[in-house]
C-alpha cells in the first residue's frame, strides 16, 4: 500500500450482533485494569482544565445574580462600577442565558436578562483586568429590580399540577389488587433536591479571530454544545470551535451549555480580547442544574407467597417555567418487578427556583430509592427475606408491554452480591457497644442505550495509532477505554497509541452522559478498527476472522508479517459510525445489580455509620476493570450521600437556596465512606452494540441509598421515608436506652 487509504464503517443497530468479536482478539489489554493515559497529566497538574489555559491579554468576568425570585431587571448602575480600577465593561442583555440548556437540547435555552425567574439567575457580567477587580465590581453593581409574583413552595396546597401524558400508564385494577392483597404497602416517600457537585466548577475562556469563536469550556457533549453556543450567539455553528480536553466531573451538570460560556463569548466579542468566566461554588449551585425534589406515593400488593399482584408509583417533581424536562422518577418501575395491576404517573409543578435537569442517573437514582425502601417494607410485612422477595418477582418479559429483555441479570447479581457480602450468615439487630448494627440490601437497575457516535482511527506506517473524536472524558476513563479498544482490535500496545478528545473539530460523538459514552464512542472506534482489519486481511489475502494482530505483528495462515511491512509507506484511516436502530425498541435493555450494606446506628445520638458496603453489577462487557470499578465506587458513595447527608434546601418564602456551598451542602467525605467492594457479573449483550458492552457510570447509584436506609431499619427499627436520614429523623424512633 503506497497511498493513504480512507475507509468508512457505518453500522446501525437494527439486529443483535452475536459475533462477539472482541473475545477473539489477542492483544489482551481490553477489560484489564490498565492505567489511564491521562493519569500522569492530572496528578502532576499539567492537564489543562477549562480555566487553566489563559491566552495572552485575557480579561476576567464575574457574573452578577438576581436577588428576587420573580420580576424584572429595570436597570443597572453601570457608571459607578465602570469607574472602579481595572473594570472594562458591564454587560447584560437579550442573549444572556437564563439557565443552562438541557442535555442534548441542541439549541439555546431561554435567554434574556431583563425578566427574572429565580434567585441566583445571572443577569449581568462585570469584566475587568484581574479577577479580584471583576469580583469587586460585581459585588458593587446595584440592580434595579421590580419584584413580581413568584411560586416558591412546591408543596403548597394550591399549586397548579401538570400531568405528563407520556409518563402515565395503567393496567388492570390496582385498587382491587390492594384490597385483595395478603400483604401490602402504601406509603409516601420524599427526596430533596441534589446538586451535581463536580470538583471542577463551571468555567469558560472565549476568544475571537474575526468571526470565528474559540471557547474552552467545561462541557460534556460538544456535538450538541457547539450548536447551543451558536444558537445563543446568533452565529453559524461552523464559526464555533469548542475545546474540552479535560473535564473535572460532570454528573449531568455540564450536559448543556451554561450561562458562563455565553457570557464569556459575548464579552470577548465586545472587548476584542479573550475573556474568562468561572462560576463560584454558590453560582454553580444556583445557576446550573439541580435534581428536582420528589414526592412519591408507592403502593405494592402481594399474595401470600410474596408475589406482586400490583404496583403503583406516582411521583411529583418541580421545574422552572418554559422547561420541558421532568425528572423521570418512574423510569424503571414499569419493568423491574412483576405485578399485572399497575398505576404509573408523573406530576409536575412550576416553581421559581433553580432549573431542574439531569443529575447523575436521572430517574432511577431517586425513583428506585423509594421503590426499594417500599420493597423492604413489603419483605418485613410478609416475613420474607428481602433477597428472596426480589427473586420471586423478577419478570420473564417487560410487564408493561411484553417485550423480551435483551438479557436479564438481576438474579445473578443478587446471588453474587449475597454471597460476597455473607448475607445468609448475617446477624440482624446486633449491638457493638453503643452501636445498633443492622444490614440492608436493594436492587440496582438502569436503562441502557447508545447514541449516534463517530470516531476516526489512523494506523500509521510506523505501527502507531491515532484515535480522534470529540468525545469527552469527565473522569470516567474515556482516554483509557478508547485506547484499549483500538489497541485490542489492531494489536498495538498502549504506549504507541494517541487518543485525542474534546475538540469540536473532530468527528462527532454521543458525548458523556446517560451512561452511553463508553458504549457509543467505543463502538465507533471498534467499527473503524474492524474496517482497518478488513483492509489488512485483504492485503494478506485472508479472511478478517482468520487474522491475528498482536504487538505490531500480523499473523495469517501461519505467516507472520510486521504491520509496518503490510502498510508500506502510507497510513490507513477509517471513520467508524454507530447509530441506534431497531434493537433499542425491539427489546428492553437494562443493566442490573444489587447492593448490600451493614450500618451502625448510635443508640444515644442517632448517628449513622456505614460499616461496610458491597455492590455486584452486570453491565455487559467490562472495558476497563479499574475505571468501571471506580464508577461503581463513585455511585455507591453518591448513594451514601443521598441516604445520609445530601439535600438542597430552599427557603419556601422566596426560593432562595440556603446551602449553596460545600460548607452546608454535605457531600460524603472519607470518614463517611467505608471500604467499598465491587464485583462484576459476567455478561455479553448482543442487542446493545457490536462490543456487547453496556453503560455502567450511573448504575452504581441506582438503589444504593435505599440499601443504607433499609440497613438503618434493620439496626434500630426506624423507617426513614423522608430523605436524608439526618439525626432528627432517627432520634425519636430509637429504642429506650
Amino acid at each position: 500500500m503506497n497511498t493513504h487509504t480512507k475507509m468508512d464503517a457505518h453500522h446501525v443497530m437494527d439486529a443483535p450482533d452475536h459475533r462477539n468479536r472482541l473475545d477473539d482478539m489477542a492483544q489482551g489489554i481490553l477489560g484489564t485494569t490498565m492505567d489511564r493515559p491521562d493519569g500522569p497529566l492530572k496528578v502532576t497538574g499539567t492537564a489543562t482544565y477549562a480555566h487553566e489555559d489563559h491566552p495572552a491579554g485575557m480579561l476576567h468576568g464575574v457574573l452578577v445574580r438576581a436577588t428576587v425570585p420573580r420580576g424584572t431587571l429595570d436597570g443597572t448602575h453601570d457608571a459607578a462600577v465602570l469607574a472602579l480600577p481595572g473594570v472594562r465593561r458591564v454587560l447584560h442583555g437579550d442573549r444572556f442565558l437564563r439557565n443552562p440548556a438541557q442535555g442534548t437540547a441542541n439549541e439555546a435555552p431561554v435567554q434574556g436578562s431583563r425578566e427574572i425567574f429565580y434567585v441566583g439567575q445571572p443577569v449581568a457580567l462585570v469584566v475587568a483586568e484581574t479577577f479580584e477587580q471583576a469580583r469587586h465590581g460585581a459585588q458593587r453593581l446595584v440592580l434595579q429590580m421590580t419584584p413580581g409574583d413568584a411560586v416558591t413552595d412546591p408543596t403548597a396546597d394550591d399549586i397548579a399540577v401538570e400531568r405528563d401524558p407520556d409518563e402515565q400508564s395503567s393496567m388492570g385494577d390496582l385498587d382491587k389488587a390492594m384490597k385483595d392483597a395478603a400483604f401490602s404497602v402504601d406509603q409516601t416517600y420524599t427526596t430533596p433536591g441534589h446538586t451535581s457537585a463536580a470538583m471542577e466548577p463551571h468555567a469558560a475562556v472565549a476568544w475571537w479571530d474575526g468571526d470565528k469563536l474559540t471557547i474552552r469550556a467545561s462541557a460534556q457533549m460538544l456535538k450538541y454544545n457547539k450548536n447551543e453556543i451558536a444558537d445563543s450567539l446568533g452565529i453559524d455553528v461552523r464559526d464555533v470551535h469548542m475545546l474540552a480536553p479535560y473535564v473535572g466531573g460532570g454528573f449531568g451538570g455540564k450536559l448543556g451549555i451554561s450561562p458562563e460560556a455565553v457570557a464569556a463569548a459575548l464579552a470577548a466579542r465586545d472587548l476584542g480580547a479573550p475573556v474568562s468566566v468561572a462560576m463560584t461554588r454558590r453560582q454553580v449551585s444556583e445557576a446550573t442544574m439541580r435534581r428536582s425534589e420528589t414526592v412519591q406515593q408507592i403502593r405494592l400488593a402481594a399474595d401470600a407467597d410474596g408475589v406482586l399482584t400490583g404496583i403503583g408509583h406516582v411521583a411529583r417533581v418541580s421545574q422552572l417555567e418554559d422547561e420541558d424536562y421532568a425528572e423521570p422518577v418512574t423510569q424503571a418501575t414499569p419493568f423491574l418487578y412483576r405485578g399485572k395491576n399497575r398505576e404509573i404517573g408523573l406530576e409536575l409543578v412550576r416553581v421559581n427556583a433553580t432549573c431542574a435537569g439531569s443529575v447523575r442517573a436521572p430517574g432511577e437514582a431517586v425513583g428506585l430509592t423509594a421503590l426499594e425502601i417500599a420493597m423492604d417494607e413489603l419483605a418485613v410485612a410478609a416475613g420474607i427475606d428481602p433477597v428472596e422477595l426480589r427473586r420471586r418477582n423478577i419478570p420473564e418479559v417487560d410487564p408493561s408491554d411484553d417485550k423480551p429483555f435483551s438479557s436479564h441479570t438481576l438474579e445473578a447479581a443478587l446471588d453474587d452480591g449475597a454471597k460476597a457480602f455473607g448475607w445468609d450468615g448475617r446477624k440482624t439487630k446486633t449491638t457493638d457497644g453503643d452501636w445498633l448494627v443492622g444490614s440492608g440490601m436493594s436492587s440496582a437497575v438502569r436503562v441502557n442505550m447508545i447514541g449516534e457516535s463517530h470516531a476516526r482511527v489512523t494506523l500509521n506506517p510506523d505501527g502507531t495509532l491515532l484515535i480522534e473524536t470529540d468525545m469527552t472524558d469527565v473522569g470516567t476513563g474515556t482516554y483509557a477505554i478508547l485506547t484499549q479498544i483500538a489497541g485490542e482490535m489492531l494489536g498495538v500496545t498502549p504506549d504507541r497509541i494517541t487518543t485525542v478528545l474534546g475538540d469540536s473539530d473532530l468527528p462527532e460523538s454521543a458525548g458523556s452522559g446517560g451512561s452511553w459514552g463508553a458504549s457509543s464512542a467505543g463502538s465507533s472506534v471498534f467499527l473503524a478498527c474492524e474496517r482497518i482489519r478488513q483492509e489488512i486481511a485483504k492485503t494478506l489475502d485472508c479472511d478478517e476472522g482468520d487474522l491475528t494482530l498482536k504487538d505490531g505483528i500480523a499473523t495469517a495462515a501461519n505467516r507472520q508479517v510486521p504491520l509496518a511491512q503490510v502498510l508500506g509507506d502510507a497510513p490507513l484511516t477509517s471513520t467508524g459510525v454507530i447509530e441506534p436502530g431497531k434493537t433499542s425498541e425491539a427489546v428492553r435493555q437494562a443493566t442490573f445489580g444489587a447492593f448490600f450494606a451493614e450500618v451502625g446506628v448510635h443508640r444515644v445520638t442517632g448517628e449513622v455509620r456505614v460499616r461496610r458496603m458491597h455492590g455486584s453489577f452486570a453491565a455487559g462487557r467490562i472495558l476497563n476493570a479499574k475505571t468501571a470499578r471506580s464508577q461503581c465506587l463513585g455511585g455507591m458513595t453518591f448513594g451514601i450521600g443521598m441516604a445520609l447527608t445530601e439535600a438542597m434546601i430552599f427557603d419556601p418564602r422566596d426560593g432562595r437556596l440556603v446551602n449553596g456551598d460545600f460548607g452546608e451542602y454535605h457531600i460524603p467525605v472519607n470518614a463517611d465512606v467505608p471500604q467499598l467492594t465491587v464485583n462484576f457479573v459476567h455478561e455479553r449483550d448482543p442487542w446493545a452494540n457490536p462490543m456487547q458492552a453496556k453503560g455502567i457510570g450511573e448504575l452504581g447509584i441506582c438503589g444504593a441509598g435505599a440499601c443504607v436506609l433499609n440497613a438503618i431499619h434493620d439496626a434500630c427499627g426506624v423507617r426513614v421515608r423522608d430523605l436524608p436520614a439526618t439525626l432528627d429523623r432517627i432520634l425519636d424512633g430509637l429504642p429506650e436506652v
